[in-house]
């Protein structure tokens, strides 16, 4: 049994009954407990059902003796201390305006009132208005870019030559045109990045050609010509079948160079049928994109090489590859299967866990397919030109859309559009028949 505070009355002989006696050796806390029970019971504050009902039995007040706390009269202490009353959870009201998935479009929206919803995401119906117009204000600029502007070096438009590329690159598609020709003996060509990922890097273009290819883009840049955005997230760069370098540089570099290489080192993806592109330069600068968001490509195979200038950071980095659940997307030329149309596009939740960084070199390209989840990490100092090509192969977009994960829905488009291609009806003479 606990000892008396000091100055505490101790309880006469004839209560000295247990109960009685815990009230005498209650500590500071017990006593201001009590008090606060007391005023809960007594004035009113609390409501519940002690306020009206009998004193519970679990709460045993002895006969009246004087307060060990004070000079006024009251009941003796309780057998036990009091329970607390059950806590009542809540929820924050932001729960039915804020983070409201909408499962249509698989994106989490705010939403307070029509206006604020129009002005938060109104830039979305702008952004459609613009692809819908894209098609042909590309070509129109094309052909008054055609007509208006002078090269600073007219011989970047002259047909790709060997001399513009690298010895390491020539030998690498000679091997893979050579009889016999594996993966593994094209590996021995080129620097794996990553044997998981599939990514892949080699010597693409020389440093005389990279010098003359951005002369002639800041040229071009300087000039009164229009110009498009290289895509949806770069502000800055060219658009290279609209300055007229598809053509002479892009196309011969597919055709008779990349094809080649993409058929060793990626056939489940396309890489032996690719048949059109999308290719643009983009520019990162202070002052202007300094980083690029975590995205994939629309495209089966993609070419990034780096032309200069002098710049530190901005280094690639790639998480896991995008995939569509109950399919294979990137199933070859020969695949029967199509995607049932409530197939959805899933990104595993470790994709960007542990990315792996590149260091862009200037003259190398990287080479890695489409659907790999990558970015750009924050340019340091400097300027950092890149020319990407999307390598497209109808042969495997035509049964499914990397963007919408569905068959696509075709609309008729510009040059290569987005690489699908329509299957004509087979015409019949009908004069034959008869």
């Amino acid at each position: 049994m606990g000892k008396p505070l000091r100055g505490m009355p101790r309880a006469s002989g004839r209560n000295r009954r247990p109960h009685l006696d815990l009230g005498a050796s209650f500590s500071t806390a017990d006593r201001f407990l009590e008090r606060s029970l007391r005023s809960f019971l007594n004035l009113g504050i609390y409501n519940g059902p002690w306020a009206t009902s009998p004193t519970p039995a679990h709460l045993s007040w002895g006969r009246a003796r004087k307060c060990s706390y004070g000079n006024r009269w009251g009941p003796a202490r309780p057998h036990m201390m009091a329970t607390r009353a059950p806590r009542r959870f809540c929820r924050c009201s932001c729960f039915c305006s804020e983070n409201l998935y909408v499962a249509r479009y698989r994106l989490h929206v705010r939403f307070r009132d029509e206006k604020q919803l129009r002005r938060d995401y109104g830039p979305l119906e702008q952004e459609v208005e613009r692809r819908q117009r894209m098609g042909q204000e590309s070509a129109a600029r094309k052909a008054l870019i055609a007509r208006s502007y002078h090269p600073a070096r007219p011989d970047i438009y002259n047909s790709l030559q060997n001399v513009a590329l690298t010895p390491e690159f020539l030998a690498a598609v000679e091997y893979s045109t050579s009889p016999g020709a594996d993966l593994e003996g094209l590996l021995q060509q080129l620097e794996t990045v990553s044997e998981e990922k599939r990514i892949y890097r080699l010597p693409v273009f020389t440093m005389p050609f990279c010098q003359a290819l951005l002369e002639e883009l800041e040229h071009f840049e300087q000039s009164d010509m229009p110009k498009g955005r290289p895509n949806t997230m770069n502000n800055y760069g060219v658009l290279l079948h609209e300055v007229g370098l598809d053509e002479p540089l892009v196309t011969p570099l597919r055709e008779r160079f990349l094809q080649p290489l993409m058929a060793l080192l990626y056939p489940d993806c396309g890489g032996g049928w690719l048949d059109s592109h999308r290719a643009f330069v983009v520019k990162y600068a202070p002052g202007q994109d300094r980083e690029l968001g975590c995205h994939y490509d629309n495209a089966e195979l993609t070419l990034n090489v780096a032309l200069g200038k002098a710049f530190t950071g901005g280094a690639l980095y790639f998480g896991g590859l995008f995939q569509v659940s109950g399919c294979d997307p990137w199933a070859g030329a020969g695949a029967a299967r199509v995607p049932r149309p409530e197939s959805h596009c899933l990104q595993a939740p470790s994709a960007l866990a542990k990315p792996l960084e590149v260091e862009h070199m200037v003259g190398q390209g990287v080479l890695h397919r489409g659907g790999q989840l990558h970015g750009a990490r924050s340019l340091g100092t400097g300027e950092r030109w890149n020319l990407v090509i999307w390598l497209r192969a109808s042969a495997v977009r035509n049964r499914l859309c990397p963007m919408c994960c569905r068959k696509p829905d075709l609309v008729d488009d510009e040059g290569f559009g987005d690489g699908f291609t329509r299957e004509e009806p087979t015409v019949v003479d009908v004069c034959a028949l008869t």
